[in-house]
């Protein structure tokens, strides 16, 4: 392993990362009040997922993921749309009906958001194939780190953007969920 490998590790787990950080924005434009503890988890959680989806992928090779790689955009299309549209909803029953519902983020609706964002990146196992072992242990555990950090970077600029844009942080953070999935559901088909 040399410099090439760390710096390649790095930008992958940066291009992985780019995902999960737009959704902790999201998360944090919705949920304003969110303590460091609750960041520091939920860019765990997804840190974890991405990392694990590449060694999942590399463990278990082209076989599996030729089935189910032309189905990745579909389900990340679906359920990050899903979760778009219902904080959409959420945020027009809020300020035209006064009918403001706001819970903090569950730890089912993380975990959804963790696979949603990290489904994309079983292919990239692929690209690690010829990796030993050891070498895409190495890279999955990178490509976490370097998620961890930008997911919690993504969260403050959601709290600071949240704040200034108050009541209607929730929709923007909806439409912003909606966006991800369709460049998701279009990068995966082209």
């Amino acid at each position: 392993m040399n410099f090439l490998f760390y710096l390649t590790s790095i930008m992958l787990g940066i291009g992985l990362a780019m995902d999960a950080c737009a959704v902790s924005m999201s998360n944090g434009l919705k949920e304003k009040e969110i303590k460091f503890k609750k960041i520091f988890f939920i860019s765990s959680m997804f840190g974890i997922s991405q990392g694990l989806m590449p060694l999942l992928g590399y463990i278990v090779g082209a076989q599996f993921i030729s089935y189910i790689d032309r189905f990745i955009p579909w389900i990340a299309l679906v359920i990050l749309g899903f979760l778009g549209v219902k904080m959409i909803i959420g945020a027009i029953k809020c300020h035209t009906k006064n009918e403001c519902d706001y819970k903090p983020l569950s730890f089912k609706v993380i975990i959804i958001q963790t696979i949603a964002t990290s489904i994309d990146a079983l292919s990239v196992g692929l690209t690690i194939c010829d990796y030993t072992i050891t070498e895409a242990i190495v890279t999955t555990i990178i490509i976490a780190i370097v998620t961890l950090v930008i997911c919690i970077i993504g969260h403050y600029i959601g709290k600071v953007f949240g704040d200034k844009l108050g009541e209607k942080a929730e929709l923007i953070g909806g439409i912003i969920l909606v966006l991800i999935g369709i460049e998701i559901f279009v990068s995966g088909i082209i």
